[in-house]
């Protein structure tokens, strides 16, 4: 940064060169977006009819659903998107309450903060695999975290949980129950996590929140899996908005049942409105951009790109395997885990989301076949150990 030019040359050369370094990062971001498979984010987005409202500071602080003394807002639109997860999820618009957030871990923070309040003495229990925002959570409220035991193939260890239960009787349950954990895509089993905690004499003393980032909007469009729904005794449900949807702004939803977030709320005359989010003030165009594509692509559109992702995980963990590189693929998930690739320029290129031994690609809609085996073919040619001894790596565990 320089500072400002008086002389009208020089300003003039100051806005070429600006010009310039702005064109240059527009194709670098085109490259990155090119060669981008280990994070999900759904790329394929259009928001272009978007852009007449690019000029509006669009604030949606407070409550979204009172009307506050800030007028540029878009609340309305907030609702609607909020009002369709409720259904989905399936909470009466009268019973549900939520707000559209800054991005994933802004909801795991807003259902955590309401299990905890609801039980101040309650203890979270999660396990190993879980996002890191979950032990943010728990430092940030000074509540105790019982980590649990995963499965190889990234679940928690049901039995595990209820050993860690027994030892804590006393104290009510804040369980964080993954829907596709952030590494290996692995869905917890919800229903058997709620018979553990009645079985161990939880009944009225646990609450659930249920982290969805990327999974938790597929669920509902695969026949056969579980279903997280709130006609079972489950607390919150937070998903991400600019993973699977695609947005060009990081953004999530949360979900919670209008009872319990009374524990949250407060008055707060400078905005005439009631303060019960995390944030406070929230980014207006990211419900917008969340409505938009809900018309846009409807349920039938949604479904149609859940399989498409499913469908495009299998033939890479597939073609992996033929290659001879090792590789899982957990159901009903598209995270794509393979033994990490040892040449570190390769990792950067396509931007692979590594942990110890294991790496993995997360197939999001705008990720086709092509890229895929032209990904595969890449990695194959690339294995610096592969004229070396050959030897396998377990990569559905981190030993």
């Amino acid at each position: 940064m320089e500072p400002p030019v008086d002389d009208e040359e020089a300003a003039a050369g100051r806005r070429a060169d600006v010009a310039a370094l702005l064109a240059g990062f527009a194709h670098h971001l085109r490259d990155r977006t090119a060669h981008h498979l280990g994070y999900p984010y759904n790329l394929d987005f259009d928001f272009s009819v978007m852009a007449q409202f690019q000029s509006f500071s669009i604030n949606n602080l407070g409550d979204p659903f009172i009307e506050s003394n800030y007028g540029v807002h878009s609340r309305q639109f907030e609702v609607a998107v909020l009002d369709w997860f409720a259904c989905l999820w399936e909470l009466q618009q009268d019973q549900y309450w939520g707000y559209i957030t800054n991005c994933g871990t802004e909801g795991n923070l807003h259902g955590l903060l309401v299990g905890r309040e609801l039980f101040p003495d309650g203890i979270i229990y999660t396990f190993r695999e879980s996002h890191y925002s979950v032990f943010k959570a728990g430092r940030m409220y000074r509540v105790e975290c019982v980590k649990i035991d995963a499965l190889v193939t990234g679940e928690m260890n049901c039995a595990d949980f209820r050993a860690k239960l027994l030892e804590n009787l006393g104290r009510p349950a804040i369980v964080n129950v993954n829907i596709g954990t952030t590494v290996k895509g692995a869905i917890d089993d919800l229903d058997r996590i709620i018979s553990i905690l009645v079985e161990c004499g939880f009944q009225n003393r646990f609450y659930i929140h249920c982290d969805g980032a990327l999974a938790g909007l597929m669920m509902p469009f695969i026949r056969q899996a579980p279903k997280v729904t709130f006609t079972k005794p489950i607390g919150s449900v937070s998903v991400s908005g600019h993973k699977f949807m695609g947005c060009p702004v990081p953004c999530g939803v949360v979900i919670t049942r209008l009872e319990h977030v009374k524990v949250l709320s407060t008055d707060i005359e400078y905005l005439s409105s009631r303060d019960a989010t995390i944030m406070g003030s929230r980014n207006g165009h990211a419900p917008m951009y969340l409505w938009y594509t809900l018309n846009k692509k409807g349920y039938k559109g949604i479904r149609k790109e859940v399989q498409k992702c499913l469908r495009n995980a299998h033939h890479l963990a597939n073609r992996l395997k033929e290659m001879g590189v090792s590789a899982s693929l957990n159901e009903l998930s598209s995270t794509v885990v393979f033994e990490r690739p040892q040449d570190e320029t390769f990792v950067h290129k396509w931007q692979l989301a590594c942990e110890s031994s294991i790496a993995h690609v997360v197939v999001m809609p705008n990720i086709d076949v092509e890229k895929l085996d032209d990904f595969v073919e890449e990695l194959v040619a690339r294995r610096a150990w592969h004229e070396r001894k050959v030897f396998d790596i377990l990569c559905v565990a981190k030993e």
